[in-house]
């Protein structure tokens, strides 16, 4: 056995490597079709907000006319770019308005690094529609894997969206590019010393979340673009002394090394991209379980806020502590927090992106409910964290009622996942406002059948401006 099959990469490396169009059966299709339909519904509306359009004024220079050089498009403009800039771009696009699909047992947003990835190499190099599709189940079925090994310990401190997810883009990447196993390792070692990703960026009111999502979009095409031309990496990344395990997952615990071997056991047998979650809220996942639960409630009951004397919602402590914030000033720190978003789905009946304009963010009626909604670390909610995102709702009300709702799941979760029609609706709703309503049903029919598209640069999508 060389020194290469000896790392702990080996296996990924050569599934990675050895996926083809052909070998893929029709339902992991389906779900990377699937995939792809929610990465642009959301993607679109984020490239038109900052940080994406700050990101296209910064990299003005690598920016061409459509039709021009790169060959990587820029949705919705069209213009060209080379791979690199594209996936960067979209990389923060896809990661900003807080709709991304979720692999939960990797707390991880995989369609972030891996599609913005996947589609500008395959935009590049003009590989057909099944091609991209390939790439996308690589670097979901690679990246899932190595998410799941490494939390719930690493999420203590790491960000896995950009982490874990420039593993995810560079295998995606390399697939695209034909790579051999051996250069595949290449690239996905040089990708565990480029991964980052600190929590803190997201305990902000910054852009630098979405900016995680850019880097491990655009690490991962260049690790894989430099392993292409001959460039190498350590091999034993992940699991030597020194290594990814060691310093991003112990946490100081020194018998708590991820079992990489057990990761890479079901690769080619259990497809993971078919249990990615399909997010029903434009909200950080955290807090979804607990909408879901005030949404049945308030249906069941028909519920209006003047009912509510108080709400209790019982969660995992990860729902606590990222989305514990009683008074969101922006729009961003909204999206973050649990009871504006309860408080909003009371109010509005569904917590999309219209949740979170400065109108309804300032909304009296929110504001006001949003004092009477507690929020706490359940025990058995936490035991059965990551596997489950789960939350207990409790709604007392003025009339001295209360009403208990327990929402076990999240509606999106492969458990209770959206359908075809509602994953459509979702992207119609989405991508309308950005395309128009033509423009989004052209687009629409393209991912449908993108994998008898000659060429993954015909996927087009046209401004609202062209398509009215």
């Amino acid at each position: 056995m060389s020194a290469l099959e000896k790392s702990a990469l080996w296996p990924f490396a050569e599934y990675a490597a050895g996926l083809h169009p052909e070998g893929l059966p029709s339902d992991v299709l389906h779900a990377a079709k699937r995939c792809l339909l929610d990465w642009f519904a959301a993607t679109l509306p984020g490239t038109v907000i900052a940080p994406a359009t700050l990101l296209t004024a910064a990299f003005q220079d690598c920016i061409h006319e459509p039709g021009g050089r790169g060959g990587a498009r820029l949705y919705p403009s069209g213009e060209t770019t080379d791979a690199r800039t594209a996936a960067f771009i979209h990389g923060a696009a896809s990661h900003t308005v807080e709709f991304d699909d979720i692999y939960r047992n990797a707390i991880y947003h995989p369609g972030v690094p891996v599609i913005s990835a996947a589609l500008a190499v395959a935009q590049a190099r003009g590989v057909s529609g099944a091609h991209l599709l390939t790439g996308i189940v690589a670097g979901y079925e690679v990246s899932d894997r190595l998410g799941a090994a490494v939390n719930p310990a690493h999420y203590e401190f790491w960000h896995t969206t950009g982490t874990i997810g420039t593993f995810g883009a560079a295998a995606a990447a390399a697939n695209i590019l034909g790579l051999t196993a051996e250069q595949t390792l290449h690239a996905l070692a040089n990708a565990g010393t480029l991964a980052a990703g600190l929590q803190q960026a997201f305990r902000a009111d910054a852009m630098a979340k979405p900016l995680h999502g850019s880097h491990a979009a655009e690490r991962g095409v260049t690790v894989a673009l430099a392993a292409e031309q001959g460039v190498t990496g350590a091999p034993d990344i992940l699991e030597g002394p020194r290594g990814f395990g060691a310093a991003m997952c112990l946490n100081g615990m020194a018998d708590a090394q991820p079992d990489w071997a057990k990761a890479a056991s079901t690769l080619g047998t259990d497809y993971l991209i078919k249990q990615t979650t399909t997010k029903n809220h434009a909200a950080c996942g955290h807090s979804h379980a607990a909408i879901d639960g005030v949404l049945e409630l308030a249906k069941a009951h028909d519920l209006t806020p003047a009912d509510v004397r108080q709400i209790r919602v019982g969660s995992y402590q990860k729902a606590e502590e990222i989305c514990g914030n009683w008074n969101p000033q922006t729009p961003y720190e909204a999206k973050f927090s649990l009871p504006y978003c309860c408080a909003a789905a009371l109010v509005w009946g569904s917590v999309r992106m219209a949740a979170f304009t400065p109108e309804r963010l300032n909304d009296p009626q929110v504001r006001a409910l949003m004092p009477l909604i507690g929020l706490k670390t359940d025990p058995e909610r936490q035991a059965a964290f990551p596997a489950l995102r789960s939350a207990n709702v409790e709604i007392e009300t003025i009339d001295g009622r209360v009403l208990t709702h327990f929402a076990p799941t999240r509606k999106g979760d492969p458990d209770a996942p959206l359908s075809d029609a509602e994953l459509e609706d979702k992207f119609r709703e989405l991508a309308s406002d950005v395309l128009g309503q033509a423009g989004a049903e052209s687009l629409l029919a393209a991912i449908w059948s993108i994998d008898a598209m000659g060429n993954s640069r015909d996927l087009v999508a046209a401004p609202a401006q062209a398509a009215q």
